[in-house]
């Protein structure tokens, strides 16, 4: 007995129909759809999916391709980003030394008597491993900085066109006597 209850219970969780499984068009791009007139799934559907193309025709937006478009930005923005901070991480020691040299030549040359020279060259190299270190910080942030603000400029220009198609796709299916929000 315990092994039928088990049986039909793995066969009721994994015989799911295929269209339960499935989220529709309106789902998938984040507009919530409730039919006025009593339409039944299948018509939804393809009044959906006629929706869709209208809507992609008229804007020129594939939801979609623009979603896999934005993944495809925001990975090429993360590995820019860890670029940018390899490149500058092998700069900080060698913008750190050629500070220190320069500031040791200018110390030494401005120092007075014997031990101003060596006094004088030791503060010039301190000053200048501090001042190449922090321009070599700056450059990193400046580079950081960059790509996060191309980022968020491609984030905000996907997002206006998935706004443009969700309207034109609502328009569509209230003109089908639908309710349509996002």
């Amino acid at each position: 007995m315990m092994v039928r209850i088990v049986t039909l219970l793995i066969f009721t969780l994994t015989a799911i129909p295929a269209a339960m499984a499935q989220e529709s068009l309106s789902v998938a791009i984040g507009v919530h759809v409730f039919p006025r007139q009593g339409q039944d799934e299948v018509q939804q559907s393809m009044d959906e999916a006629e929706c869709y193309n209208w809507a992609s025709d008229r804007t020129g937006t594939d939801p979609f391709a623009l979603s896999r478009q934005a993944s495809e930005q925001q990975a090429a923005s993360q590995q820019a980003m860890a670029e940018a901070q390899r490149a500058e991480a092998g700069t900080t020691g060698r913008n750190a030394a050629q500070g220190a040299l320069g500031g040791a030549l200018v110390g030494a040359v401005f120092g007075s008597g014997s031990k101003g020279v060596w006094r004088g060259a030791a503060a010039g190299a301190a000053t200048g491993a501090v001042v190449g270190g922090t321009r070599t910080r700056n450059a990193r942030e400046d580079a950081t900085e960059d790509v996060a603000e191309q980022s968020a400029r491609n984030q905000a220009a996907t997002e206006a066109q998935m706004e443009d198609f969700r309207t034109a796709f609502s328009t569509c299916l209230e003109a089908k006597d639908y309710i349509a929000r996002f």
